[in-house]
């Protein structure tokens, strides 16, 4: 899993709707030019690259350059300036808040404990959360973005998510946080009417450990 840390930033980097917006999506396009992300914010170019670059001074987006694939050589054209997100996770707090270090003492505390049952009754909770996030018309994967997931579709029709929620608090209590994501994922399908089974718990480098499948024809 990709290393995260808590990045402080100043809450009127992302105030701004059309600045978020794109912040958004590179962050689903990892890679995107400054043509893409203004036909994606539906903005002209200058305005995007603007707002682009406002992320990169504020170290949300770093930049490189290349040229399209397939054109090299003489005629080819300057490099592109592509932009991608950092894999920091963004924190905005005013004032700041430290509601992480609470986290980490009852993760911390429930580990240590030892106790199946209250195990248990942590997972049991994390379940109806993610079932009320579940419960509604939106999409599966508008569903697990509201409980900070970022869903991707992958090979085979799988639906990866390419980071954990919890990172920081995996760090030191892996077994118990990765438990906790894969109950709030079955939690989400269920509360959508699907099969809670299609979500498997996979953990794999540079993503999250929950995995869902595609559900079987007939389900």
């Amino acid at each position: 899993m990709q290393e995260h840390r808590a990045t402080p930033v100043d809450a009127s980097v992302l105030s701004d709707p059309v600045r978020r917006r794109l912040y958004d999506h590179v962050r689903g396009a990892p890679g995107t030019t400054r043509d893409g992300a203004a036909g994606a914010a539906g903005i002209s170019r200058t305005l995007a690259a603007y707002h682009l670059d406002r992320l990169v001074a504020a170290g949300l987006l770093r930049v490189d350059y290349a040229r399209p694939a397939g054109r090299g050589g003489p005629g080819a054209g300057r490099p592109a300036k592509r932009y991608w997100a950092l894999r920091d996770e963004v924190v905005v707090s005013v004032p700041p808040r430290d509601y992480g270090l609470m986290a980490r003492l009852f993760v911390g505390a429930v580990d240590a404990a030892g106790s199946p049952e209250l195990r248990a009754r942590v997972l049991a909770l994390a379940e109806e959360e993610g079932r009320a996030a579940g419960t509604g018309p939106a999409e599966l994967v508008d569903a697990l973005r509201s409980r900070g997931y970022e869903p991707v579709l992958a090979d085979g029709g799988d639906v990866e998510m390419r980071n954990c929620p919890f990172h920081r608090l995996a760090e030191a209590n892996g077994p118990l946080v990765c438990a906790v994501n894969h109950a709030l994922v079955r939690g989400v399908l269920a509360g959508r009417g699907e099969d809670a089974d299609r979500a498997e718990l996979a953990p794999a480098p540079g993503r999250c450990c929950v995995v869902v499948h595609p559900a079987v024809p007939g389900d």
